[in-house]
């Protein structure tokens, strides 16, 4: 029998997700939603980056392709860096492949066919005056898609329909709803929002004029987004990766918790402020499939952190959760997976 019993831990992690909240999404969480996996995507880029390239590029292609076999896609685009022509096919084809996929989920969505997990979660958060935070290390849309089903206003830091530009106060006060004196001072009142932050890109951004723009549309044009791999330190000081980064890293540095969903901390843009304020004691929830080797490394180091993945015990699946030193087993529970979650934790 559990020494934490199911009732137990419900409200434990119930009490995870106060004030102060900060919402860390990785790719695990648009898997869930039936987008590729980096898997599916290494495959995907096996097959279709190798024709079309110039001599030195097709050399270079030549020695990276049998390092994504034996060692994963970002271990081997760690190992050797593409050159810039490259590293534009393997954007072109990365976000050719998740297009497709995201294509189908927003058609159901738009549908009625289907509620994304997201938008079940974000309906139980508290939304702060200004803005709930969410930082996403993904390109798809899924997060903004979600948000809007819910209710709420999106900041992406872009305001405008046709060619949306970067502009973050033109933004922020586009969510402006009333403004009133009291006391000698202006009081505004704004929609409720998310501030999604994107620090590798995102699907809808292009370049226009020299200038980044967000398109919902799709054009034949480059989408900016960051690949993997030794470039993306370089490029992510460019415009507009770096505003989402410092953004993201700000709202880090301010929280009071947070919920890490599909995040598999292997991205050290975000690791150089998240990992130090996990360390230093904030509340922080990790939902996932898997733990990744750098995230079982942080459970065990930090005793404020509860991380629920998949499990099974004699056959039987369900929630394996770990806490202060602690390793539990639920059984015929899914709590890692959102829905369940939500359903389980959150509704009455």
């Amino acid at each position: 029998m559990n020494p934490l019993g199911i009732h137990e831990l419900k409200l434990l992690l119930q009490r995870q997700l106060g004030d102060g909240l900060v919402v860390v999404v990785g790719s695990g969480l648009s898997c869930s939603e039936g987008l590729p996996s980096m898997h599916d995507l290494a495959k995907h880029l096996l097959a279709k980056v190798g024709s079309g390239l110039s001599s030195e590029d097709a050399a270079l292609w030549g020695k990276i392709a049998p390092l994504i076999k034996k060692n994963g896609l970002e271990s081997a685009l760690f190992s050797i860096g593409p050159t810039q022509t490259l590293e534009g096919a393997i954007a072109a084809f990365t976000t050719e492949l998740i297009l497709e996929f995201e294509k189908k989920v927003v058609q159901e969505v738009f549908e009625g066919k289907r509620i994304l997990r997201f938008t079940r979660l974000v309906q139980h958060l508290l939304k702060p005056p200004g803005g709930l935070p969410v930082v996403t290390t993904n390109y798809d849309r899924l997060i903004e898609i979600a948000c809007e089903e819910a209710g709420l206003g999106v900041d992406t830091l872009f305001v405008g329909s046709f060619a949306g530009e970067l502009n973050e106060y033109e933004s922020k006060m586009s969510f402006l709803r009333d403004a009133k004196l009291q006391r000698s001072q202006v009081r505004f009142r704004f929609r409720e929002r998310a501030n999604v932050f994107k620090p590798h890109g995102s699907l809808d951004w292009y370049q226009r004029a020299g200038k980044p723009v967000r398109f919902s549309g799709d054009l034949s044009s480059t989408r900016l987004v960051i690949t993997p791999g030794l470039n993306k330190f370089r490029n992510g000081y460019e415009s507009p990766f770096d505003r989402h980064r410092e953004r993201a890293n700000r709202a880090i540095d301010g929280a009071g918790r947070f919920l890490v969903v599909g995040y598999g901390f292997n991205d050290d843009h975000l690791q150089t402020h998240l990992i130090p304020m996990i360390k230093g004691g904030k509340p922080t929830l990790v939902l996932c499939c898997t733990l990744s080797p750098n995230a079982s490394k942080l459970v065990e180091e930090c005793p404020n952190l509860i991380a629920l993945e998949q499990a099974q015990a004699r056959g039987v699946p369900g929630t394996r959760v770990l806490h202060g030193g602690q390793d539990y087993f639920f059984e015929g529970v899914r709590l890692w997976d959102l829905h369940n979650f939500v359903s389980e934790v959150l509704e009455p």
